[in-house]
């Protein structure tokens, strides 16, 4: 029998759904509570589909809510509906695909995708042949309605549609849509590209058969009327541009003639589409030829795109002059959501080495374009998408683009409409990184007008004013300081106490930025600085608190401890307490503090002793709470909440930094709390997170206090080989550093875990596509291994040696350096074979020291002098000569005579290195190569001397020469 539905009963389920739109938060409690009850009667959602469906004589938004809580219930508990009611749904849906009310049509197409979503495609044959013979209806409604449902279907499950599973109905499907491209109805055209454009990405057969047909019809949709459907042909040859270039090529020329005029549509929702063109253009190789004689006509266009329009200046309040708003709460809704980025373990590097760039940069990967941020904004729009595209083409064109924007720029920075000139200082920001070079001889003339910018009227100048210096700060912080270095951060931190939020925010992240980039270069100005930072503690709202927590942290990692003076510290810690004391246990802003005072207990080292108790021990409750809340939540789901684990990570996180600014002094500390047994359980959590952080604690706590982590080394050591997993890059990379620290420590005693690790880095350090700061702690780990345990780790020393030393060929001289070069010298002596064919690599890694110890410089120097006895005085010209000149001047400086010079000189052939137990930097007794050692030195090098040519030419030149101190450095969370 056909379900009917009882009077009673739907008459309590529309009172339930008018209630449910009370505005009174008790009134929609008791709803959500009765609902929840009703769920447990069978045919409840029979009721809600025949009130969504049949009940004509309800309003629509009283229908549409019916079915809304439906697609709820389908999504939660649809497996557990009986079989009969399913049917009875899908069957509804089904016959009210083409309701009169689009409104209607368009929920009963989110109900069937939502049950397709289920896997249900496979178990209801019938829906898809139905729907696909629905779009011939000559009823409009129908045919919209089924449209509808499958652009939703479409967008959800693409893969499965083109997947044998189903029979493969896109090759029915697509050519169908194809056929609607030329509908009547904007409506149905519209819908028919958005259809076939979800399977673009994938290259999905049944469409790339037909891709020369659907080419044509988007041309042919070029000039349509209908915003949406030229929005639609715009995204489909964004994408196309990326997967099947190939195709539009020949086309290239008039497409970009297209979408010029397209970014300049009055609709800004396809001037926003069209205007991704520009930024996919600029990863294809062909861009520079196809695009660059179109330059004079884009860069106007891309620049106009950057001017906030009228109601963007309206929303933002941006005209009045009058723009103080420090004095007026935040809205919760203007905080975006904060996510912490656990801690790190880096190498710093020499200069040279490719880190640094003159891109002004210090900005984070996703600092917004424009450094625009507002909640009354849309996250993308045409402005920022407008500012990006003139980055990436800056990167491509460089300062071939400069001729072009240049008069651009001189009509902007000056014009006297202050949204004209807001858009010039944009644009002048948003080539900074790709033009710096071009861009230099300008800078003496457009910094100090920038400075003067600082001081418009105008927020939203004086705010994106902030973000284009920081966008130049590498070179501000490299010229003379009176000129350039100190008129900007005098005028960037008067507008950090601006009485505008929108400045506010933007100076506090444009200074922290200049931080970066500035490091010690700031510490004569540190005082007034610090005055600055601590008057806005009081002046900042919610939202900008959180980026002042970032501007002081960063300004700690930047210069140490040139912080640890105690009017310093008499100046910053207070305000900084008093948050700490206010925020309850549960409040995320301890994310932002907990980083913020991570970095400051680093720098202040033991600066921070009068504070760390209470600190450390609200860190080991956090911790734990979270492990408790999370075993809780693992036995009984339904009666506790799952915990935040980033409350956890923050703590673990400040532990690392105490434990890294007050070494030893956080002994006691440790001695009296758990937090061992918590670090242990914290190594096995799921999360990667998690992981990450607590191997980064262990570390710190390794070099601080080895005695408390002794005890559980059986323990720790396997956890840590397991997650030597590459794919995890930062636990990895943080696991593979704890294993140096511990093997430093622990001495010879490693010996027995080597098995468990050894493999693993040998493996990680082989990777072709290992990132560089895992592939630097693999090679110290590895070195260091060798240190304790030479013979455990020498006799694998062939499959390492080339990656080892062209990894560590570039970082700077540190204690860890050290360690891990000691450790490669006592490997050669134990197999000097193994590093005989690439033992120019060796050389070149030994090069790359600017200041050795004295006796590791005399292990180095002792090295090439008992390789050089023990193949002869020709075959060592011969192999010097063909040295790169500054790896060859690098080498005779450090030994103090020209390499030539050695050729007839006797010397010990011996490779002087520390034998195990030997205290680190004493001078060991030398061990002779034996006679088989020597053989196989001398066959192999002659032999790579006769078949190899410069292995290092590729390196020539990047030889680097800075020395300065090497630190743990956390990575921080990125900046709003």
């Amino acid at each position: 029998m056909e379900w009917k539905p009882e009077q009673e009963g739907l008459r309590q389920i529309l009172t339930l759904l008018k209630e449910s739109q009370s505005p009174n938060t008790a009134t929609q409690r008791a709803v959500q509570q009765k609902l929840e009850e009703l769920n447990k009667y069978p045919d409840f959602n029979n009721y809600l589909i025949f009130v969504l469906t049949k009940l004509v004589s309800e309003e629509e938004p009283t229908r549409s809510l019916s079915g809304l809580i439906l697609k709820n219930n389908v999504k939660a508990r649809y497996n557990a509906f009986l079989p009969e009611v399913a049917e009875f749904i899908k069957r509804e849906c089904l016959s009210a695909v083409g309701d009169p009310s689009p409104l209607i049509r368009a929920t009963v197409g989110i109900i069937i995708t939502t049950i397709a979503s289920k896997g249900e495609l496979t178990s209801w044959p019938e829906l898809l042949p139905a729907l696909c013979s629905m779009l011939d209806s000559q009823d409009y409604n129908v045919c919209e309605g089924a449209f509808g449902a499958l652009q939703k279907i479409c967008e959800d499950t693409a893969e499965l549609l083109d997947s044998d599973a189903l029979n493969r109905p896109l090759n029915v499907l697509i050519p169908k849509f194809l056929q609607f491209f030329r509908h009547s109805s904007p409506k149905i055209r519209c819908h028919a590209i958005a259809c076939v454009n979800y399977f673009i990405m994938g290259r999905t057969q049944a469409l790339m058969l037909h891709i020369d047909s659907f080419i044509e019809n988007l041309f042919h949709l070029a000039a349509d009327e209908d915003p949406d459907v030229r929005k639609n042909v715009c995204h489909a040859l964004v994408l196309l541009l990326e997967v099947r270039l190939d195709r539009l090529i020949p086309h290239l020329p008039s497409i970009i003639e297209y979408m010029l005029m397209r970014t300049q549509d009055s609709e800004e929702g396809v001037a926003l589409e069209a205007c991704e063109f520009w930024l996919t253009l600029a990863e294809q190789n062909v861009c520079r030829e196809v695009l660059g004689p179109r330059l004079p006509a884009l860069l106007p266009v891309l620049v106009r795109g950057m001017r906030y329009s009228e109601m963007d200046v309206i929303l933002l309040r941006g005209d009045r002059d009058d723009d103080a708003d420090d004095a007026e709460p935040d809205r919760e809704s203007d905080i975006r959501p904060r996510f912490h980025k656990p801690r790190s373990h880096t190498i710093k590097h020499n200069a040279g080495a490719g880190d640094s760039n003159m891109s002004g940069g210090g900005e984070s990967d996703d600092e917004e374009e424009g450094g625009d941020d507002d909640g009354s904004l849309s996250d993308w729009n045409l402005r920022k998408c407008s500012a990006a595209a003139l980055d990436v083409l800056a990167n491509v064109f460089g300062a071939d683009l400069l001729p072009v924007l240049f008069p651009i720029l001189k009509e902007t920075l000056f014009h006297d409409g202050w949204v004209i000139k807001e858009s010039g200082i944009l644009a002048l920001g948003a080539v900074a990184d790709g033009c710096m070079g071009g861009m230099v001889p300008q800078l003496p003339d457009l910094v100090p007008y920038l400075v003067c910018c600082l001081g418009e009227r105008k927020a939203l100048v004086r705010a994106i004013t902030c973000w284009t210096l920081s966008r130049y700060s590498h070179w501000i912080v490299s010229q003379s300081h009176d000129l350039y270095l100190r008129p900007v951060m005098a005028e960037l931190l008067k507008r950090v106490l601006d009485n505008n939020k929108r400045v506010q925010e933007a100076a506090c992240s444009a200074f922290a930025t200049l931080e970066e980039e500035a490091c010690t270069e700031l510490v004569p100005y540190l005082g007034h600085i610090l005055q600055t930072l601590v008057s806005a503690f009081s002046r900042y709202q919610h939202k900008n608190l959180l980026i002042l927590y970032d501007a002081i942290g960063t300004l700690a990692d930047s210069v140490g401890h040139h912080l640890n003076k105690q009017e310093y510290i008499n100046l910053l810690m207070p305000p900084l307490i008093t948050k700490w004391n206010v925020l309850k246990d549960e409040d995320k802003d301890l994310f932002p503090l907990l980083e913020c005072l991570s970095s400051v207990a680093t720098a202040l080292q033991s600066g921070f002793l009068p504070y760390c108790e209470p600190v450390f021990k609200r860190c080991v409750s956090l911790i734990e709470q979270t492990l408790n809340q999370n075993i809780a939540n693992t036995q009984s789901p339904e009666q506790f909440e799952a915990p935040d684990k980033d409350f956890m990570i923050v703590a673990l996180d400040l532990l690392s930094g105490l434990a890294e600014g007050l070494d030893g002094h956080i002994n006691h500390l440790v001695l009296n709390s758990n937090l061992m047994q918590l670090l242990y359980q914290c190594m096995q959590d799921p999360m990667p997170e998690v992981r990450q952080s607590s191997f980064a604690l262990l570390g710190d706590l390794t070099k601080a206090c080895f005695q408390h982590v002794l005890p559980y080394i059986p323990e720790f050591l396997p956890i840590l080989g397991m997650n030597l997993n590459p794919e995890l890059i930062s636990v990895c990379n943080n696991a593979t550093w704890a294993i140096g620290e511990i093997s430093i420590k622990l001495g010879p005693d490693t010996s027995k875990y080597i098995p468990l690790v050894l493999s693993h880095l040998v493996e990680i350090i082989n990777r072709p596509s290992t990132p560089k700061t895992l592939l630097e702690n693999t090679a110290i780990t590895i070195g260091r291994l060798g240190y304790v345990c030479p013979h455990d780790v020498a006799p694998v020393l062939h499959q390492f040696v080339r990656q080892w030393c062209t990894s560590l060929r570039n970082i700077r001289d540190n204690d860890e350096k050290d360690s891990a070069f000691r450790g490669i010298c006592q490997m050669i002596q134990v197999n000097p074979g193994g590093v005989v064919p690439d033992f120019m690599y060796f050389c070149d890694a030994v090069a790359s020291w600017s200041h050795p110890k004295d006796d590791l410089k005399e292990m180095f120097i002792k090295i090439l002098h008992g390789f050089k006895a023990q193949v002869g005085d020709d075959n060592w010209r011969r192999f010097a000569d063909q040295f790169p000149v500054q790896l060859s001047a690098r080498l005779s400086a450090m030994c103090g005579e020209p390499m030539s010079a050695w050729v007839g000189k006797t010397l010990t052939a011996t490779a002087l290195v520390p034998t195990p137990g030997t205290p680190r930097h004493s001078t060991p007794v030398p061990e002779p190569l034996t006679r088989q050692d020597s053989l196989i030195l001398s066959d192999t090098l002659t032999y790579i001397l006769t078949t190899l040519r410069h292995p290092l030419n590729a390196h020539r030149g990047s030889l680097g020469t800075g020395s300065a101190r090497a630190g743990q450095g956390g990575a921080r969370g990125s900046r709003t």
